[in-house]
């Protein structure tokens, strides 16, 4: 095996069995291969060519902008899509404004989301008025959905690109594809059972990372676009997870984040079953990674030995987020949630016992129709019994495609938005009181950045997630140092380097 880094770039590449190292040995000329990543590497390659004749002729550099709407899975695939345009020759912008090519990978959990995409494509048309050479592409959730895509080609005809979930791959291949072809470029995949990985990623930090370890969602949830847009769950191998992680601690990462719609049913589309306890019992052998995280779990799943596999790891970070979402059990049946109350709370009850100081988070939504007032007491219930450090609180909006859109007895806003307001009072106070536990206490962080508000502070992220500001400086980031929690602002520290 062989893996590549590059410095100037930033950007690194999986570790790469024979077949691909000796591809990219080749001149890579004569037909595209039709094995995935090799047929992407190719078109890689004549975009490459491309670009530099490009930047020949125009005296600057050709430079993109990927924007990430939506989710750490969409942040992941935006990841890759920047480390195929760095490969290929692009250097990356942050204003729309100065690109020769913009990216949208777009979320669609909730409409806003949609609107928000459509009125950014109006700003783009008028830059492409200006910059004819301006190329747009579009992928992501959003670009699954039929209506979605028939709008575009009606009304943003100035798209060149449109490509779904399932093929973020191929963004090079769509790419040679529309500069040689001179139209709209449509690629939507209605499913898929193909993982392709091994291509360039360009990561936002160089000491920790997102790992897949999944795609897609077999729940349907009511309310819920995801398994209609990111498909059926399937599971990437754990020798290719194991080799993933591996290179990227080579590469100086400390801590990885797994990362799947429900990681807790991992495995279960494997020839060789293997439970995500047991995944997660693997990576903890591996030598130079200090710490794991991993999201999401859906609480039907969390098995009690990945409770055990939690306790007694010397790696996994101190925090569960496990959304509730409701904690009415009339409301969670139709939610399709597949628990009751009781179930939830007995699954925190047996989390608490055996880490009475995790960290954990939740997910809750208000006003899911049918939700009466006596539904709303019982989320509160919840609340006070679980204890969260932290929830994510939403007001419940149809979201079209879903069962629930079509639902009777929808929650009028004015009543939502009173048990929203009731609700966050309620979490806000238990979080302050929660987060401010630790308080004198040592601790360690992972120093992530330079502190916004004040550049003589630092901020690192504690084990159960927490941030907390100190005096110190950028030789610090990357590193896992212990920290003295002086004092508890509600939501993070303050504290001073030990």
């Amino acid at each position: 095996m062989s893996s590549t880094y590059n410095e100037t770039n930033n950007f690194e590449m999986i570790d790469m069995d024979k077949e691909l190292e000796n591809f990219l040995q080749s001149d890579k000329t004569g037909e595209a291969p039709t094995k995935e990543p090799l047929r992407q590497y190719y078109f890689m390659n004549r975009l490459k060519q491309w670009v530099a004749a490009e930047n020949e002729k125009n005296q600057k550099p050709l430079k993109f902008l990927t924007q990430t709407f939506g989710c750490q899975m969409n942040a992941k695939d935006s990841e890759k899509l920047s480390g195929i345009l760095e490969t290929i020759g692009y250097v990356e912008t942050d204003t729309e404004e100065d690109a020769d090519f913009v990216v949208y990978n777009t979320c669609t959990v909730r409409e806003n989301a949609n609107m928000r995409v459509y009125g950014r494509l109006g700003y783009l048309n008028s830059l492409k008025r200006k910059n004819p050479n301006l190329k747009i592409a579009l992928c992501g959730c959003m670009m699954q959905e039929d209506a979605v895509v028939d709008k575009i080609k009606k009304s943003y005809h100035f798209v060149d690109i449109i490509f779904g979930t399932h093929n973020i791959f191929k963004l090079a291949e769509l790419m040679y594809s529309r500069i040689h072809s001179k139209r709209m470029v449509i690629d939507i995949w209605k499913d898929t059972d193909q993982i392709v990985e091994d291509l360039p990623s360009e990561r936002k930090y160089k000491f920790k990372a997102g790992v897949n370890i999944m795609y897609g969602c077999n729940n349907f949830c009511s309310y819920c676009i995801v398994p209609y847009v990111r498909g059926r769950e399937r599971s990437r191998n754990p020798e290719d997870i194991m080799k993933e992680i591996k290179h990227l601690v080579d590469q100086g990462v400390v801590e990885v984040m797994l990362l799947g719609q429900n990681v807790n049913s991992y495995g279960k589309t494997l020839e060789s079953p293997m439970t995500f306890s047991e995944l997660l019992m693997e990576i903890e052998k591996i030598e130079g990674l200090e710490r794991v995280r991993f999201m999401t779990s859906h609480p039907k799943d969390l098995s009690d030995s990945l409770i055990e596999v939690m306790k007694d790891s010397k790696k996994i970070c101190n925090h569960i987020h496990l959304p509730l979402q409701s904690g009415s059990t009339k409301i969670l049946g139709i939610m399709n949630r597949k628990y009751t109350k009781e179930d939830y709370l007995g699954l925190v009850e047996r989390i608490k016992s055996a880490m009475p100081n995790i960290s954990l988070t939740t997910d809750i939504i208000v006003g899911f129709p049918g939700e009466t007032e006596e539904d709303f007491l019982e989320t509160l219930d919840v609340v006070r019994k679980a204890r969260y450090d932290s929830a994510y609180t939403f007001l419940y909006s149809k979201r079209t495609g879903t069962p629930a859109a079509a639902m009777e007895n929808q929650i009028e806003e004015d009543i939502a938005k009173e048990r929203f307001n009731r609700l966050l009072k309620e979490i806000q106070e238990i979080s302050a009181e929660r987060t401010g536990r630790d308080k004198g206490t040592i601790q360690k962080a992972l120093v992530e950045e330079v502190n916004g508000q004040d550049n003589s502070l630092m901020t690192g992220r504690l084990s159960n997630n927490v941030l907390v500001h100190f005096p110190g400086n950028s030789d610090l980031i990357g590193k896992i140092v212990n920290v003295h929690l002086k004092e508890s602002k509600g939501f993070y520290y303050i504290g001073e380097l030990v």
